[in-house]
């Protein structure tokens, strides 16, 4: 039997190291009973911590130096971890510890040191789910101030970047920080907008924090605090006032599956805490302590070997060094590490297995934090993000939907919006332009109190959509003007002053564009834009071809075909009955077909159709003549009524080539996009209102104007008679409501957007400010279209297969009755046939004869 010396680092005036103590000694009395024959044995040799890093530190000098233990076992915290770490790989000793957690120690890539609780880095994904789920886009973290806190920001920072929210502020409160300082720094974040907090720290400041939240209403409904395993994992431990001041917190802690080897765990750590008179409640903690002693048995018997002849051997080193170089060096160091390396097992918290050193991360329940316990109301999984329940397939959804319903601060069963107005600021300052032109945008008058009306387009499409929002806020409309009640600033100028935060928000009928938007975030557009080139209309006059333009050139072609086709096969049909009017001469028989065929237009022939055949085919042909016929004559009468009008040009490429003048509206950024079309600068004219531009077409001063299509419709409602948009429309982003960068209203707004537009709310809008544009497209003034082959082209089909299949007949029965000649091979195949056709042919004359 080896004896294996093990030494254990960890603070015995508290429970926790107490009963961690006791789930190892556990741990070492199930695996031996059940391992009986290992040749291998573990001793615990202990050391006290008294809770600090020096002791900590000189506990594991102590263990090398004069224990000359084979590994150490540490309760240490993350600060401890980093001197201890380098002494382990001094001495060649592996250092394992199952509670200090953070992220911060994986750096040091030492192959001495082992982590058997969890990383914190683990837990940052389905933190972000969280708070990705209920739509919040900032977050403020709260954390203690010091390794442990630090450790998690970077991770958890990065993993809230990729679902797309922001921290505006980080809140570090030092380990030691009285109910003072905790206050003053709560009173900090009161004063600010975010709503939704991360806190990350241990107890006994987790519980103090809490106790102060709760005392300054700062757990009311208007708050969501979502708090990491750090204080999850201890809540069976915390005082049951401090669980009373968290109702309503979120938080997240890894999930352990029950098992039979796990309540027998618990009904010996439950007789041991009555044994040793404790009061320390059963953590995720004592269940690594278990499972990291179980871990090292397994190593240490797989490598007996070398554990029987296991030396610490020692250093040349001088007489006078300290105890940090008195200690030698593990001759089977590098052994025991490989053999924990690849031990693998079921253990009490899960499957334990190490990669990289470290455990791996398994899945972790959403628990709501409800009176004295903490309610499941979901899970996370790398695989799947959050579901209600492990292993059950749900159908997609949203992630929000699949947890349980969890009760927030303040007793609500709906999440915080996550953010209100600063405590310092009452009402949301609107920004809005001073415009002397289309003032049906935007429109600000002065009362003689020097009070303001803003009304407008623009002003009623965000009044409907503030107040389409699930929660009511409060604003109040700021013109950007001087005393004098004017203004000469840009929309880029008003656009600036939200990106300097001057103002919350800037409305009007503002363009998105890719310059602007890096500056500041706009939601969805609520008016759809582009820029477009209005002309005026011209009157087409000229009517000397007029009569063809009711039927486009492919039916009349398709028509003039038919009727030649229809006489032609009237022809073979009747000209071999007897007492038919389709024989004689050879002219006389083309000119029949094509007098008769013809004639059908009007429905004038005289002429006696006596084959069945025939009779069928000219029921649907007549059928087809009188459509066409009738189509023909409404299309022309419409033509002759409507007068028809034109635009002037139809292309910009007619522009650029004649150098023509061309309109735009003064102050907009399509100046600089005819100028990137190469038009002449010195032939661009601005104008200012929708009067001004008609003045500028009815002189002649330009040819076109380019403009906004928002703009144009209100201008086309005026003057639809004269005027019409052509070409291509040049998309811009549309219309958009102006907002700083990482506003918190930006994704509520855009959905309210959405949900206006998509109503007839919007339209309503549309019509009362911008006119019923409706109105010029059903106006006398469209022309008329042309009646096209795609109206009859099933009529021309059906008449043609009949002729076709009639016709295809009739010649069968005529060649069967020639088939004596068809078969006589004293002739060949043309002379055979030249033959039948001049029978054909001749039996006609001999009839008429």
């Amino acid at each position: 039997m080896v004896t294996v010396r093990v030494g254990v680092v960890l603070d015995a005036n508290t429970d926790d190291g107490k009963m961690s103590m006791a789930s190892m000694n556990i741990a070492l009395r199930d695996f031996y009973d059940v391992n009986h024959q290992f040749q291998t044995r573990l001793v615990l040799n202990t050391r006290d911590s008294m809770g600090d890093v020096v002791g900590a530190a000189a506990s594991v000098v102590d263990l090398l130096k004069n224990a000359e233990v084979e590994a150490i076992i540490g309760s240490y915290t993350s600060m401890d971890a980093y001197f201890i770490i380098y002494l382990g790989e001094k001495a060649h000793v592996p250092m394992i510890t199952f509670t200090a957690t953070s992220p911060f120690l994986t750096s040091i890539q030492s192959p001495y040191f082992f982590r058997t609780a969890l990383s914190d880095s683990y837990q940052v994904n389905a933190i972000s789910s969280i708070v990705e789920a209920f739509g919040w886009r900032e977050v403020t973290l709260v954390y203690v101030d010091n390794e442990f806190g630090q450790g998690i920001i970077p991770f958890l920072s990065d993993s809230l970047e990729e679902v797309n929210v922001r921290i505006p502020y980080r809140s570090a409160i030092p380990s030691s920080a009285t109910d003072d300082q905790i206050g003053a720094e709560l009173y900090k974040l009161m004063s600010m907008q975010t709503r939704v907090f991360i806190v990350h720290m241990v107890n006994p400041l987790g519980s103090s924090f809490f106790k102060k939240v709760k005392q300054l209403g700062m757990m009311s409904e208007e708050y969501a605090w979502i708090v990491t395993d750090a204080i999850t994992n201890e809540l069976k431990s915390m005082d049951p006032i401090v669980l009373e001041s968290m109702v309503g917190v979120l938080g997240v802690r890894p999930y352990v599956a029950k098992s039979s080897k796990l309540e027998q765990f618990q009904e010996q750590y439950r007789n041991q805490v009555v044994l040793n008179k404790g009061t320390s409640e059963l953590t995720i903690y004592q269940l690594w302590a278990y499972d990291t002693v179980t871990a090292l048995a397994i190593a240490v018997e797989s490598v007996s070997e070398a554990i029987r002849n296991a030396t610490f051997l020692m250093r040349n080193v001088s007489s006078n060094v300290t105890d940090l170089q008195g200690f030698g060096v593990s001759s089977v160091g590098l052994d025991v590490i490989q053999a924990l390396s690849n031990t693998s097992f079921d253990g009490l918290a899960g499957t334990f297995k190490l990669i990289d050193q470290q455990l791996q991360s398994p899945p972790y329940e959403v628990v709501n934090i409800v009176g004295p316990a903490a309610r499941i109301v979901g899970y996370w999984t790398e695989k799947d993000g959050i579901v209600r329940e492990l292993n059950i397939e749900t159908e997609d959804s949203s992630s929000s939907s699949k947890l349980k319903s969890i009760i927030w601060p303040g007793d609500r069963i709906y999440p915080p919006k996550g953010w209100v107005l600063p405590v310092n600021e009452e009402k949301l300052r609107v920004l809005v332009p001073i415009k002397d032109r289309f003032s049906q945008f935007v429109n600000v008058t002065w009362n003689p109190d020097n009070s303001t009306n803003v009304q407008g387009f623009c002003i009623d499409v965000f009044d409907t959509v503030m107040g389409a929002l699930p929660y009511g806020v409060p604003y109040e409309y700021i013109p950007f003007a001087t005393e004098d009640h004017i203004s000469t600033a840009t929309y880029d100028d008003m656009v600036y002053q939200i990106y300097l935060k001057h103002y919350d928000a800037f409305v009007g009928d503002v363009t998105i564009i890719a310059n602007r938007s890096r500056f500041v975030d706009f939601t969805l557009p609520y008016e759809e834009s582009g820029v477009s080139m209005l002309v005026p209309y011209i009157s087409n006059n000229n009517k000397a071809w007029l009569f063809v333009k009711p039927l486009t050139w492919k039916l009349w072609l398709t028509s003039l075909c038919s009727f030649v086709t229809i006489g032609i096969v009237i022809w073979i049909l009747e000209h071999r009955e007897k007492d038919t009017e389709f024989k004689g001469t050879l002219k006389h028989q083309i000119g029949m077909i094509l007098w008769y065929s013809f004639s059908t237009m009007v429905f004038s022939q005289r002429e006696n159709i006596r084959n069945n055949y025939a009779r069928i085919i000219m029921i649907f042909w007549f059928f087809l003549v009188l459509i066409l016929t009738q189509s023909y004559t409404a299309n022309l009468a419409s033509l002759l009524t409507i007068q028809k009008l034109e635009p002037s040009i139809e292309d910009v490429k007619t522009l650029i080539q004649t150098n023509a003048y061309v309109g735009y509206h003064k102050g907009s950024f399509v100046l600089g996009f005819l100028l990137n079309m190469n038009f002449n600068p010195s032939r661009i004219i601005q104008y200012s209102t929708p009067d001004e531009l008609n003045e500028l077409f009815i002189n002649g001063s330009i040819a076109a104007a380019f403009d906004e299509i928002p703009y144009l419709k209100p201008f086309l409602s005026q003057y639809c008679s004269k005027y019409t948009m052509v070409g291509p429309i040049y998309k811009t982003g549309g219309f958009g409501f102006v907002f700083p960068t990482g506003s918190p209203l930006l994704s509520d707004v855009s959905k309210a957007v959405l949900s206006v537009t998509e109503s007839d709310i919007m339209f309503k809008i549309e019509k009362k400010w911008l006119g019923d544009s409706s109105a010029c497209s059903a106006s006398s003034f469209s022309p008329s279209t042309s009646l096209g082959l795609e109206s009859l082209w099933l009529l021309f089909t059906i008449v043609g297969a009949l002729a076709g299949s009639f016709v295809g007949v009739h010649i069968t029965i005529f060649l069967y009755q020639q088939r004596a000649k068809l078969w006589n091979t004293n002739l060949s195949i043309w002379n055979r046939l030249k033959e039948i056709f001049q029978d054909f042919i001749r039996e006609y004359h001999e009839n008429e004869l």
